[in-house]
């Protein structure tokens, strides 16, 4: 167990994508190389290197919209974990956050939440992973018929602020496609290990199940969602067809807030995006 003193903070950059990566696929995430070139290149990663050069930590501060950021991809290898490096990155972010004045936020494990509270950060809403294996064999294709703009607008009331340019480059990503069916609209996007639906809207619990269940029958891949446990219809109905919740997350935020959620999504973008 070594010290940590002498380890300095330095900023990353899109070369060291395939390196971060490395971490992420240690912690069995479902980040692929596309996400991490987004955060390198759209936000901040500070990240420590050990005395080889070898990358063993990452936290990263993605800005959006009316003075909101969002913290993620706080990770250590494990021979360096509990020694306080995710604590000294959190800070790193956390004071990059205050010099430009933006209330960040973050999508906490259980473990996390313990830790994170007594640093200031509130509690909000709650999420719940589900995964799906997938369908075999597979139904029909779905086409790509959904609207991004529609997407974008009904990502901003729920937000709060916008998130146009992260969502426009997830659905630009080869493998992401936008559904409409039965007056709900999700994205679904490739990540390392599963494919992943959201942000998901829809005017009722019946409408967001219904989609839910098409995307479902139409994919062979594994799935994962991360639902909005307000919304509890969804998550009795999608379990008693074949989901399983894998872990909760806690919604929390560092300050007051800068917008207010207006229509909360039946299913987020990721704990890594909000």
């Amino acid at each position: 167990m070594g010290a940590i003193d002498h380890l300095a903070i330095g900023t990353l950059g899109p070369g060291d994508a395939r390196e971060a990566l490395l971490l992420s696929e240690e912690a069995r995430w479902n980040q692929n190389e596309a996400d991490w070139r987004f955060f390198l290149t759209r936000g901040t990663v500070f990240g420590v290197r050990n005395g080889d050069g070898r990358l063993i930590a990452t936290a990263a501060l993605l800005p959006y919209a009316s003075n909101n950021a969002w913290i993620s991809m706080v990770l250590v290898t494990q021979n360096w974990r509990r020694r306080g490096l995710a604590t000294r990155l959190l800070d790193a972010c956390l004071e990059a956050a205050a010099k430009q004045g933006l209330t960040a936020w973050l999508d906490a494990t259980p473990a996390g939440a313990t830790v994170y509270g007594p640093l200031g950060f509130i509690p909000t809403l709650e999420l719940r992973r589900l995964r799906f294996a997938g369908s075999v064999p597979a139904a029909a294709r779905l086409a790509r018929d959904g609207n991004l703009d529609g997407l974008i607008a009904r990502d901003r009331r729920a937000m709060g602020f916008d998130r146009s340019a992260l969502l426009r480059e997830l659905g630009g990503r080869s493998g992401s496609k936008l559904i409409a069916h039965a007056g709900a609209l999700a994205l679904i996007r490739d990540g390392r290990t599963a494919r992943h639906i959201g942000p998901l809207f829809a005017d009722d619990v019946g409408s967001a199940t219904a989609l839910v269940e098409t995307i479902a029958q139409s994919e062979t891949s594994p799935i994962l969602i991360d639902v909005v446990s307000e919304h509890g219809g969804l998550l009795e109905n999608v379990t008693s067809s074949g989901w399983t919740i894998e872990r909760p997350f806690q919604r929390m935020r560092f300050g007051r807030a800068a917008a207010q959620n207006a229509e909360p999504p039946f299913a987020v973008a990721g704990p890594e995006y909000g």
